[in-house]
Order: structure tokens, then C-alpha cells, then sequence
């Protein structure tokens, strides 16, 4: 059971979407704190509060096919001290919405999380206008805004629970489908802002977020038994703000950074963490890897992850290129500083 009991178990896990753990979770919170509403676009069924509406009817509001007014309601039940829990599609959150999200939320700093769910391409078959690949770099653009990246349900359900005494918005991204499960358990210690270090390694260091982070696990496994290399894998679930010193540490001990996430690469987490290495002054092979410069195409998840290189076949080849590539070893970075 994830941490404050809710009703699921590891067992039942394994049969239910990061969104359906987050419906659960959401539930218990509001059996906890009576200042927990939840909002929604029309979008109940599909983003998995439908059970908040259950339990707790005079506290849930579906205001229609209008995400404007959804954030411009929520940021007004924040300023009432209400913790509101917006739901809706990620493409919603960020783009449609985006101009309330930053100036009726973020402007004020209000106590709004935003779940937002069908991220980057993990909603294949409804086409490009239903995928979205640009959330990440929209909302770490805005002041007061944290961005958390979850890699499996049950991150998501530690990533719910935290945002609720974090202040401020908080903006949670999720996939829609059955992703693979990384963590094997809940017994891990986990803080907003504090990436995980899921595999220790000396050789290079991959970064990951969402369900990278599981292509990334199981990539290193295969290439230490079959290229005998250390490869070292980080969660970074928190892009904003984000974990300098785990990113710092991995260019200083393996001086090999490739970034994977299920995001457009102009912008997303990649280029937080390449943002990271530039102000540290210090040099390393890096690349980032997710979707390049374009509109993505239509397809199964799984086959739109192997398209983009961003799913284990794609993080060995990556790997294996940059192990190619040639940094200086004896360079002196502390006369840089």
C-alpha cells in the first residue's frame, strides 16, 4: 500500500493507469483534509475522478466543455481556501487554457494542482491535436509553478499526496494507459524537487522522466550484460524546480549525459537539465532524446515510443553512440569556476 492507505494494493496496481491510482488517492485526501474540491471539463470518466464525485458530490464541480473557465473556478475556490484539483487532458491544461493557468493561477500564486492526464504521445490513437508535447517547457515557463513528472502510478500516487502541502500550483503530468511499473514497491524515500538514483553507474548517466524512465531501467540492464557498461539512471520526476546537485554529481562521476523523455526536445526536461550543465561550467558528452522538431504522428503508444527512440531499443542505441563520443578527461574545471 502507498503511503496513507489507500484502498489499492502493489497486486491491484499492476492492473490499473498512474490516473486510476491518482482517483483513488484523490479520494482519500479528500476523506482527510474537507478543503479538497475537484474540478473537471466533461472529463470525469476520463481523467479518473469520477470516485471524488462519489464521495464527496457537493464538493466536486464539472463545469462543462469550458477548461478557461475550469482554472478561472479553481484559481477562484483557491482564493476562497479551498485546494482545488483540476483535471483535465494535458493538451487542455497547457495550451487552451493556457493564459488562465498563468494569470489566473500562477500570477496570484494560488494553491491550485493541476492533474493533467493523456501527456506527450501517450494518447496515440486520437491523433497530434490530442497529443501533447509541449506542457512541459509552457509550464516551467511560469513564475511560481512546480512541474512534476511521475514515472509510474506509483509516483503518481507519492507526487498527489506531497503537492497537497506544497505551496503554491503544482502541475502533475500523466500518461492515460497501463505504463510500466519501475518501482517495485513504495518503500522509497520521495520529496519534490529530489531526483532518484534508480542505478548506480560509472559510465554514463542516462535522465529520465515518465515512462522513460522504466525504457531507461531496463535499457542498462541490457547493456551491462551485453556491453558490460555502468550505466547510471536517474528519475528525475521534478523538473521544476530541479534536483542540481544529482545532475551536477552525474557530470562530474561519469561526464556522459543523455536525457529521454516522451516530450518535445526544445524545451522539456532535457533542456532543464542542459541548462543544469551549461551554468555549472562544467564539460560532457550530452545529447536529448524525445520528440524532435515536429508534430508527432498517430499510433499505438508503444509503437510511437519506439518511433521517437525513446523506449529501451532506443536509450541502447543512444548509449551506445554517445560512448562513442569524446570529452576531455583532463580538463580542469575548477579554473573555469
Amino acid at each position: 500500500m502507498v503511503e496513507g492507505s489507500v484502498t489499492w494494493s502493489l497486486s491491484d496496481a499492476d492492473h490499473m493507469t498512474a490516473a486510476e491510482i491518482y482517483g483513488e488517492m484523490l479520494v482519500r485526501l479528500g476523506e482527510e483534509r474537507e478543503e479538497v474540491v475537484a474540478l473537471t471539463a466533461d472529463l470525469a470518466r476520463s481523467t479518473k475522478i469520477g470516485k471524488f464525485e462519489e464521495k464527496f458530490p457537493e464538493r466536486f464541480f464539472n463545469v462543462g466543455i469550458a477548461e478557461q473557465n475550469l482554472f478561472g473556478i479553481g484559481a477562484g475556490l483557491a482564493l476562497a481556501g479551498y485546494i482545488p484539483f483540476i483535471s483535465t487532458f494535458a493538451v487542455f491544461a497547457s495550451l487552451r487554457a493556457g493564459e488562465q493557468v498563468r494569470t489566473d493561477i500562477c500570477y496570484q500564486n494560488l494553491n491550485c494542482k493541476i492533474i493533467a492526464t493523456h501527456s506527450g504521445v501517450s494518447f496515440g490513437q486520437a491523433g497530434s491535436t490530442h497529443h501533447c508535447t509541449e506542457d512541459i517547457s509552457v509550464m516551467r515557463s511560469f513564475a511560481n509553478m512546480t512541474v512534476i513528472v511521475p514515472a509510474d502510478g506509483i509516483e503518481t500516487a507519492k507526487a498527489v499526496r506531497a503537492c497537497i502541502d506544497w505551496p503554491g500550483p503544482v502541475y502533475i503530468r500523466i500518461g492515460r494507459g497501463f505504463e510500466p511499473w519501475v518501482h517495485k514497491d513504495d518503500k522509497y524515500d520521495y520529496k519534490i524537487g529530489k531526483g532518484i538514483e534508480m542505478v548506480s553507474g560509472t559510465d554514463i548517466t542516462v535522465i529520465a522522466c515518465g515512462p522513460s524512465v522504466y525504457a531507461a531501467v531496463d535499457a542498462a540492464k541490457t547493456l551491462k550484460d551485453d556491453d558490460g557498461l555502468s550505466v547510471r539512471v536517474i528519475d528525475l520526476h521534478t523538473i521544476k524546480p530541479i534536483d542540481k546537485e544529482i545532475i551536477v554529481k552525474a557530470v562530474t562521476e561519469t561526464r556522459r549525459i543523455v536525457t529521454f523523455e516522451d516530450h518535445n526536445i526544445i524545451g522539456g526536461m532535457g533542456t532543464a537539465v542542459a541548462d543544469v550543465i551549461a551554468e555549472s561550467g562544467k564539460g560532457c558528452a550530452f545529447k536529448k532524446v524525445g520528440i524532435p522538431d515536429e508534430f508527432s504522428i498517430v499510433g499505438y503508444p508503444e509503437d510511437l515510443y519506439n518511433h521517437f527512440k525513446i523506449d529501451s531499443e532506443g536509450v541502447i542505441e543512444t548509449v551506445r553512440e554517445v560512448m562513442g563520443k569524446e570529452y576531455e578527461e583532463d580538463e580542469d574545471w575548477e579554473d573555469e569556476m
